[in-house]
């Protein structure tokens, strides 16, 4: 069963920083990708922060020179370290998991949903 524990919501004020952190577990004959979407009140989901194929972090024009994804491999956990938050940022935050997972049957991709933390930030 795989499960996505994200911690670090809460409430900031305009300009402040919060910290979030989503761990996962799941197979051992699974990798897992993870990144930040959120939901702001009234908007589809998007993406926040991630890592591409080629390595590089990518983030939306709203979010870029404020927010930063890092990741520690070993724990199987992402970060994402949010600066200079605006109450445009206030909304739900979620960490996604895309797997790829390998056997002898053949190569199976799915991916997974956190819980969401709150993230509200005030004027």
């Amino acid at each position: 069963q795989v499960q996505l524990v994200e911690s670090g919501g809460g409430s900031a004020q305009a300009g402040g920083s919060l910290r979030l952190s989503c761990t996962v577990s799941g197979y051992t004959y699974c990798t897992y990708d993870l990144s930040w979407y959120r939901q702001t009140p009234g908007k589809e989901r998007e993406f926040v922060s991630g890592v591409d194929s080629d390595g590089s972090t990518r983030y939306p024009d709203s979010v870029k020179g404020r927010f930063t994804f890092s990741q520690d491999n070993a724990k199987k956990t992402v970060f994402l370290q949010m600066n200079s938050l605006k109450p445009e940022d206030t909304g739900m935050y979620y960490c996604r998991a895309d797997s790829t997972c390998r056997t002898l049957l053949g190569t199976s991709t799915m991916h997974y949903w956190g819980q969401g933390t709150q993230v509200t930030v005030s004027s």
